[in-house]
């Protein structure tokens, strides 16, 4: 509760101002999987504060690698604290979670796929993340927890990844290749289910007890050479009407 109130104070403070003299250009590094929701709270923060903000979307494995080998930029904002917590102190100052997500399966409308049973059907094409990628690893948690279970068979994870006919660097490729026909299913984040893609794809629903619950960190970059208003950015994030535009494309708030 105190990080929310913090942050409307942030946000009102800044938002009164107005827009400043000399508009500040900001660099958002952030994950594939904020792609949508990311342009529109870009547009609506530039437009009460009148900074300039330019995005690079990336798997986060990516984008952390470019962050630790000298890329420019104020923010990063990533899928998995797995990329995200060994940089702060060294490249990020403070880590704040501003939004969660789950998976979810995606086929091709009129698929007869409706379970994670049909998964391991002989000869179907499924695609994932690699490991590495946030959106991949959760993948792999989620199959070591069916075997655990046993619910499929121990062996589940052996007999789903022998279907796995491509890994993606990010989850936007992942989800890309079924809606191209170019695979029968994939794992996917639910937010990925956009409005642009519910025409050609439908959602298969994992059972909650596999499911992987997903934090997304944010933080400034001890690089920035615009830090009061990548914090301005940040508390937007965490604000009102920032945590409303994450909803609105299926993320899951922070608390």
């Amino acid at each position: 509760m105190k990080r929310f109130f913090t942050a409307r104070l942030l946000t009102a403070a800044l938002l009164t101002l107005g827009a400043p003299a000399h508009a500040a250009n900001l660099t958002v590094f952030a994950a594939s999987s904020l792609t949508d929701a990311f342009t529109e709270i870009g547009r609506d923060f530039d437009r009460k504060t009148g900074n300039r903000t330019t995005f690079q979307f990336a798997g986060s494995q990516t984008l952390r690698a470019q962050l630790e080998n000298g890329a420019q930029a104020d923010v990063y904002a990533s899928a998995s604290d797995a990329q995200f917590t060994p940089l702060v102190g060294k490249l990020i100052t403070a880590r704040q979670v501003f939004a969660r997500n789950t998976l979810t399966v995606i086929v091709p409308r009129g698929s007869s796929v409706r379970s994670l049973a049909d998964l391991t059907r002989p000869g179907l094409r499924v695609v994932i993340a690699s490991p590495g990628v946030p959106v991949g690893d959760y993948t792999r948690q989620m199959l070591a927890a069916v075997d655990r279970a046993g619910t499929y068979g121990r062996d589940y994870s052996t007999r789903f990844l022998k279907n796995v006919v491509s890994e993606e660097a990010n989850v936007r490729q992942v989800a890309l290749k079924v809606s191209l026909g170019e695979a029968d299913a994939a794992v996917v984040y639910s937010s990925d289910l956009t409005p642009s893609l519910k025409g050609r794809v439908q959602a298969v629903a994992l059972p909650g007890r596999f499911n992987m619950l997903a934090s997304y960190p944010v933080g400034v970059t001890r690089a920035s050479r615009s830090a009061p208003e990548a914090r301005a950015f940040v508390a937007y994030l965490l604000s009102a009407d920032g945590q409303r535009t994450l909803r609105k494309w299926g993320l899951r708030a922070a608390k």
